[in-house]
């Protein structure tokens, strides 16, 4: 603490003064002592210097010097991300300076600082790149000039933010090719930051799809106990709430060892329900802290296999885990996103890169040992040697496979950038000739209006763009990572994260490409507090549980859920209803009251042996028209009613079948018509019956109303009566073709729409009035003296008319579907049969049975007996 005050406190006072090195005239005399422990950061002298800051490495790890030769394991552990990071700079830098199509006659050079992860690093470090001379003073030039027209930076949240507070002061452009948080994105704080990259948050959407695909709905958060812990943790629970996952715990460590580390109770319990965990990794601090938990659950509570982290470290891990001191034998792997490049380089691959690239290394570097008087950190700087072989060019790839691309493609971008701003206008270079020494430099400010174009983020890192409204979004890999017990570590690219045209990224994965150890269960873990409803179940949450705790019941009926742990079931479409299993919907049948069904079959034979039998008395009857029974009563008015029911017989085939248009329109019409006209003239004859007895009592005057002219106008009249009201029916609103889809769960019923209801019952009712009327005055009339009374015979028929007709009306309206048919069909039959057999049956028996009886003396002579 007392060193970083004091470090503060000169930073503070120097920016206070900027003296010219002429004001001095002896050799700058300040002297300070070095107040931080020597650093070695690498440099490159030209005509303009790119800052470079980066975290490569942590202070719990030994630092890396050019002046020894460690050992390949030491190297590794030490340097290794250190040494891509400077290979990348070292290889980029050279390959502009040899391209004559950009930055003609002016060169670029480095100052490259490792921070190890300090912010006391990063305070000396910008203390070095912002004092241009050979003293680490701001704002103090002894033989230096002021060229660092930028600072590239791939550090954590905090540091960048550091980072962006110091160089906002001279209004120096900071690129980060690294993902931190969206905070630096604020303009209005942080105006001269640049992000390569899209904002950390980029991973979160990603996580959420990720354990939706997997299905895994219970789930633990770690994170550190820093301010980007928290954001973490407040930005990722309210997007799992909304997608169904449970956070079960979120734990936070705050220490670096175990004894720091405090995990409640309750927490050990959870640990061994669940299996994934998602945690916030951004540094290698953070990768330790996750060691750390895992070292205290695996020796606490011995958990069982099958443990998933899904982790935010956006870079390669190959390095965190082969180093580690965990063996990781609960654990199947660790899941992370990375910007989608062309090659992955496998660890194997990386230790003979690294051992290879060693001496490379050690003779591309000339380090000064001894410090500047002035210089208040004792940075140790190590200049690129001058006569330098080109790097070869099979490691090339690899440099950039190891994370280096990022870097690659941000310092071409940067080189564009500088380009652009000299190719703005002709000034420099009128300025450079007619003075003649040297370059006209550029001020970092002016740098900025080429930063902010589209085209300096077009022509940077592949799979990265802006989208519609201007944000930094991504191509993502998943990668699955996991540790063997020979501590190897096996890296496989599963899936990716991708745009597709103009719609919003979605989720591609490829199971088969995960290769699961032999020692691990070959079947993806599972992370669940109850097993899944399965398909045609839906998920009832009970009060005051989780929503990923929740109970199974069976979809209520008409719906199903066709996917398991379905939120709520879904109704079929009209056409479709659910099977057996409530999972998936089908097509209903199409049915309908067909000749070929067997009540089809019953009603048709029984439709036609009816029509035969009316057929049959009609012509027994005109066989016999001058009998006396068949002359009694008017035999014209008993041949319409043959006829009448004749027809009603036949009109029944107009209910079986397809419906079509035109059996629609005639079959309830046609129907109500002929009855009408059947009733109408059982009516007439009742009626003249009565009269016919009336005439015989002396001085009575009904005799003139008794003959045919008299019945054919009761049957005209009533039966006009009803054709009136059909034709009404068919003008207003007439019957039509309809599909029943409701009537039945699992069939489509083709039938007549009766088009108005109304209509329909007002001729049914009709029917049913004169049938009453009929019925009454027949019953009136049953006990008329007389051999033949037809009275008798008519309110039997009329009973069993009445009776048929009252009982239709309930059974219609109680049934759906083509038994509504059946029902009419039937009572048709039933009540045509009952007038026939009733009025007809005892004639026919009298003229073929008992023709003695069929004579006008025997009729005569009982009618006066009786009388």
């Amino acid at each position: 603490m007392v060193t970083k005050m004091l470090l503060m406190f000169f930073l503070f006072l120097m920016l206070l003064l900027h003296p010219a090195c002429g004001v001095w005239k002896t050799k700058c005399s300040l002297t300070l002592e070095g107040i931080i422990t020597q650093r070695v950061h690498d440099f490159k002298p030209a005509d303009y210097i790119l800052g470079g800051i980066a975290s490569e490495n942590t202070v719990m790890r030994p630092f890396y010097h050019f002046n020894v030769c460690p050992s390949t394991e030491e190297y590794i552990q030490a340097g290794a991300r250190k040494l891509w990071h400077l290979l990348s700079f070292l290889y980029t830098i050279q390959e502009i300076n040899q391209n004559p199509s950009i930055l003609s006659n002016i060169t670029l050079g480095y100052n490259v600082h490792d921070t190890y992860g300090s912010e006391e690093m990063t305070s000396a470090a910008l203390l070095d790149l912002l004092s241009f001379g050979q003293a680490n003073i701001p704002n103090y030039m002894c033989g230096g000039e002021e060229n660092l027209p930028v600072v590239l930076d791939e550090t954590d949240s905090d540091i960048s933010i550091q980072i962006s507070t110091h160089l906002g002061i001279y209004k120096i452009p900071q690129i980060s090719y690294a993902f931190v948080s969206q905070v630096l994105s604020n303009k209005a704080l942080f105006p001269f930051f640049y992000r390569m990259v899209p904002e950390e948050g980029i991973q979160y959407l990603g996580m959420v799809k990720l354990l939706l695909y997997f299905r895994w709905m219970s789930i633990g958060l770690v994170a550190p106990d820093t301010d980007k812990g928290e954001g973490f943790l407040k930005t990722l629970m309210p997007l799992l709430e909304t997608n169904g996952i449970c956070v079960l715990f979120s734990l936070t460590i705050s220490g670096l060892n175990r004894y720091e580390v405090d995990i409640p109770s309750d927490i050990f319990l959870k640990w061994k329900q669940i299996n994934v965990y998602l945690s916030l990794m951004e540094t290698h601090s953070d990768f330790f802290r996750m060691n750390l938990i895992e070292d205290i659950f695996e020796k606490e509570i011995k958990p069982k296999q099958g443990k998933i982290w899904i982790i935010t470290a956006m870079r390669n891990i190959v390095l965190d885990l082969r180093y580690s001191s965990l063996s990781f034998q609960y654990t199947y792997g660790f899941f992370s996103f990375s910007i989608q490049t062309k090659k992955k380089i496998k660890h194997d691959d990386m230790v003979h890169f690294f051992a290879s690239m060693q001496r490379y290394v050690y003779r591309a570097f000339q380090c000064s040992y001894s410090t500047h008087a002035l210089s208040v950190n004792g940075w140790i700087r190590c200049r690129e040697r001058v006569k330098l072989r080109t790097l070869p060019q099979d490691q090339i790839e690899r440099v950039l496979s190891l994370g280096g691309y990022r870097l690659y493609k941000t310092i071409w971008a940067v080189a564009r950038a500088l380009n652009a701003a000299y190719s703005y206008g002709s000034t420099w270079k009128k300025r450079k000739r007619r003075e003649n020494s040297g370059i006209q430099r550029l001020q970092p400010w002016q740098l900025h209006p080429f930063l902010q174009k589209s085209q300096f983020y077009n022509s940077s890192i592949d799979s990265v763009y802006l989208n519609k409204d201007g944000v930094l979004v991504a191509d993502l890999d998943i990668v699955y990572w996991v540790k063997l017990p020979n501590k190897s570590v096996n890296q496989v690219i599963f899936g990716s994260i991708e745009k597709q045209g103009s719609l919003e990224s979605i989720l591609i994965i490829k199971e088969e490409a995960i290769v699961w150890p032999k020692w691990l269960n070959q079947s993806m873990p599972s992370s669940r507090c109850v097993e899944s409803c399965y398909p045609g179940w839906v998920k009832l949450v009970p009060e005051g549980d989780p929503v990923c705790c929740y109970m199974c019941v069976v979809c209520a009926e008409g719906t199903i859920s066709s996917q398991k742990d379905a939120d709520q079931c879904i109704k079929c479409p009209n056409n479709h209803h659910p099977n057996k299993d409530q999972d998936q919907c089908i097509p209903k049948i199409t049915v309908f009251f067909h000749y070929r069904e067997t009540l089809g079959i019953i009603l048709v034979s029984l439709a036609l042996s009816l029509s035969l039998i009316t057929g049959f008395i009609l012509g027994i009857f005109i066989k016999y028209l001058e009998t006396p029974i068949v002359k009694a009563n008017n035999r014209d008015v008993s041949y319409i009613i043959l006829t009448s029911l004749l027809l009603s017989f036949l009109s029944t085939f107009l209910f079986i079948g397809r419906p079509s248009k035109a059996t629609c329109l005639l079959r309830q019409t046609a129907f109500s018509i002929i009855f009408s006209v059947a009733v109408s003239s059982i009516l007439a004859k009742t009626i003249t019956v009565v009269l016919a007895f009336l005439a015989t009592k002396p001085g009575n005057k009904m005799n003139r109303w008794i003959g045919k002219s008299f019945a054919n106008s009761i049957i005209l009249s009533c039966s006009t009566v009803q054709i009136v009201i059909c034709s009404i029916w068919l003008s207003v609103s007439p019957p039509f073709p309809d599909s029943d889809m409701y009537s039945q769960p699992r069939e489509i019923t083709l039938q007549c729409n009766e088009g108005s209801v109304t209509m329909f019952y007002v001729a049914l009712g009709y029917m049913g009035f004169l049938a009453a009327i009929c019925f009454t005055v027949a019953f009136l009339a049953r006990n008329l003296p007389g051999a033949f009374n037809e009275a008798k015979l008519i309110t039997f028929s009329m009973l069993v008319f009445c009776s048929v007709w009252v009982s239709f009306v309930p059974a219609y309206q109680s049934t759906k579907g083509k038994s509504m048919v059946i029902v009419q069909v039937f009572s048709i039959l039933a009540s045509s049969a009952g007038l026939l057999v009733c009025i007809f049956f005892p004639k026919c028996y009298i003229i073929i049975l008992r023709p003695d009886l069929n004579t006008k003396d025997h009729l005569t002579t009982k009618r006066k007996d009786g009388i």
